[in-house]
């Protein structure tokens, strides 16, 4: 990957490097520049002349992971970890196998990592569910996409639409810069281009008045269209550090405010908590203008880098930046946030479980919802990041690396529900793993069936505005057909309590509660079959137990009537077991009409002759 400069700084945290020498110096001068590339060059000459040792081999891992070329960079961790290294070099060699998918290989690394920092929130998500590739993979789908015809065969990145319809991104294709040693590419400008009504896009422009020779963009720009926050360097504003025996500027990365007057922006001023101490970056403003968003290492960030926000106060000054804490952030890297106008954050980490490199992922603040993985298309074995949407249009915008370098793709999003239901025993609270999930259409044919992971849980992925309909069992509880509503879109969750099976079996009888029919009627009644499903199980459990079924009526109707009815009853019972899976020679049945009363009574109340009209379950053969 051309990686964008936004995330060269944040990119390093982590490790402390040593064991350099005499040959070394000019690799590590080039690679203390941020010029990997040129840096890998020299790392690999000591290979060749059979001077390199586990040092070298880390940094050409290292400087790979920095341009994310992952074949290479997997190769030399390889190496590197042939003897111990921090736990940090672990993390970024699993993310390098899982770049290449290479999932089993990396859950090897992932072990080692979680072994050295067991309290680490990676480590901690990786023991809880460490092959969490096929869910990720089964989920809903989001969003299709498509790439965007305005990119260049430079790094393109970082796009947003503003209200008017102009697209802001931040390219590297202004070939009459100077090169910039991490990726050989250009210093970065903010470009503009408009969306035309056919969704066709008209040529891209420089934003004139804040492109500098240091890098500039990406931006955020306000509802009304007149304010932009944008990343630059700091050398823009004078901040920046010498290294003496380097001879080196060290610049970091700063958010700066620009207005718009008249078509025209400037009245450029860098932020107040901007510091040549950490860096500052990726602004993005909400819609009402009161809070920025924005990704930085200042101090307090938890990993890498972290998403902060900030208050924008009417008086043009701002508060104090609050980090948004362990639920958002992780020892990782967590960068590129977009806030939505109904308030739902996308955001990019590799600290979270993804499939490799950075991942998008969302969390709606107003629910307070859990961050969710976005899932494929967007998501790649590479990286992805920028995710931004334009909700009036329904339109987002994304970067990724899978064609080898930094390109913008369109996102459009998809109604779709995602399903989560969670089976429990409905008397204990219990989580039930392997329940069988059956979901059905509107027409009542089976879509899918899945088992339910440890956690109780199955996910689907289904339509908008279509019903319906779950059927979930397993051994030891009440079978249930649950209905699931229309949706129009978003998360769906559903808890299914299935009862377990509360029979006594004596020596000679299963005894169930009464299994009543309604009057002068055969057939099984939804109360019935609840119980009916508690018989078929216990005979599932006892391979060779027979059952005779002895259906009763009530004292209404003649003698020759009720007989009939106790006989269809009986049947009717028999037919039900037997479409449940039990064999025909296991279970038969008689009527007995009115010849065995329960309740012997004259006249008889309504719940004695609903007494009366049962079945019993005699044993014939254990």
């Amino acid at each position: 990957m051309k990686k964008t400069y936004i995330t060269l700084s944040f990119a390093l945290a982590g490790l402390t490097l040593s064991a350099q020498n005499k040959n070394t110096q000019a690799a590590d001068k080039l690679y203390n520049r941020y010029e990997y590339i040129d840096a890998a060059e020299e790392y690999l000459k000591l290979v060749s002349a059979n001077k390199a040792d586990n040092y070298v081999y880390r940094q050409l891992a290292e400087s790979y992971y920095n341009v994310f070329n992952t074949a290479e960079a997997a190769k030399w961790y390889a190496k590197a970890t042939e003897e111990k290294q921090d736990a940090e070099v672990y993390y970024r060699y699993a993310q390098m196998l899982k770049a290449g998918g290479k999932y089993a290989e990396a859950n090897q690394q992932m072990e080692k990592f979680s072994a050295m920092v067991p309290n680490d929130q990676r480590a901690i998500a990786f023991k809880k569910e460490p092959n969490y590739i096929p869910r990720l993979t089964a989920q809903n789908k989001m969003f299709d996409t498509k790439n965007i015809d305005i990119n260049s065969d430079k790094s393109d990145f970082g796009a947003v639409l503003s209200s008017d319809n102009t697209l802001y991104f931040a390219s590297a294709r202004n070939t009459a810069r100077k090169s910039y040693g991490w990726n050989d590419e250009p210093f970065l400008d903010l470009y503009k281009a408009t969306r035309n009504d056919d969704g066709t896009y008209s040529k891209p422009t420089e934003v004139e008045g804040v492109n500098t020779k240091f890098h500039d963009g990406p931006a955020s720009i306000s509802a009304d269209g007149n304010t932009m926050y944008f990343t630059s360097e700091s050398f823009k504003s004078g901040e920046f550090e010498k290294d003496k025996s380097k001879k080196l500027k060290f610049g970091k990365v700063g958010i700066f405010k620009a207005t718009r007057v008249d078509g025209k922006w400037g009245n450029i001023q860098a932020l107040p908590f901007n510091s040549k101490e950490y860096n500052v970056g990726n602004p993005s403003l909400s819609k009402d203008g009161k809070t920025l968003y924005f990704s930085s290492d200042m101090p307090g960030t938890v990993g890498g880098s972290d998403i902060w926000k900030v208050a924008v106060n009417e008086s043009n000054t701002y508060g104090t930046p609050e980090n948004l804490g362990t639920t958002i952030n992780t020892e990782g890297r967590e960068n590129f946030p977009f806030i939505t106008d109904d308030n739902k954050l996308f955001f990019s980490s590799e600290g979270r479980q993804g499939f490799g490199g950075l991942d998008v992922f969302v969390v709606d603040l107003n629910k307070g919802t859990e961050v969710k993985n976005v899932g494929k298309p967007i998501n790649s074995e590479k990286d992805d990041f920028a995710f931004s949407f334009n909700t009036d249009k329904k339109i987002g915008y994304y970067t990724s690396n899978r064609s080898g370098q930094d390109d913008i793709y369109v996102a459009n999003p998809i109604c779709g529900v995602q399903l989560n239901t969670t089976t429990k025993n409905a008397k204990t609270g219990e989580l039930l793993a392997g329940a069988s999930v059956a979901i059905l259409d509107d027409k009542n044919n089976v879509i899918e069936t899945r088992a339910t992971e440890a956690n109780g849980m199955v996910t689907y992925g289904v339509e908008c505005e279509k019903a319906y309909t779950l059927q979930v069992s397993k051994d030891g509880f009440v079978s249930k057909t649950v209905p699931v509503a229309k949706s129009q879109g978003g998360e769906f969750p559903m808890e299914i309590a299935l009862d377990p099976i509360d029979v006594i079996v004596t020596e000679t009888e299963v005894i169930l509660n009464d299994i009543f029919f309604e009057y002068n009627k055969s057939n099984i009644t939804k109360q019935g079959a609840f119980e009916l499903d508690k018989l078929v199980q216990v005979m599932k459990n006892s391979p060779a137990m027979v059952i005779m079924v002895k259906s009763h009526t009530d004292s209404r109707g003649t003698d020759k009537f009720n007989m009939n009815l106790s006989d269809r009853r009986a049947k009717s019972t028999v037919q039900y077991v037997i479409s449940k899976g039990i064999a025909k020679d296991r279970i038969s049945g008689q009527g007995y009409g009115e010849s065995q009363l329960k309740e012997q009574c004259d006249p008889c109340s309504e719940e004695q002759h609903a007494k009366n009209r049962r079945s019993e379950f005699m044993i014939v053969k254990k």
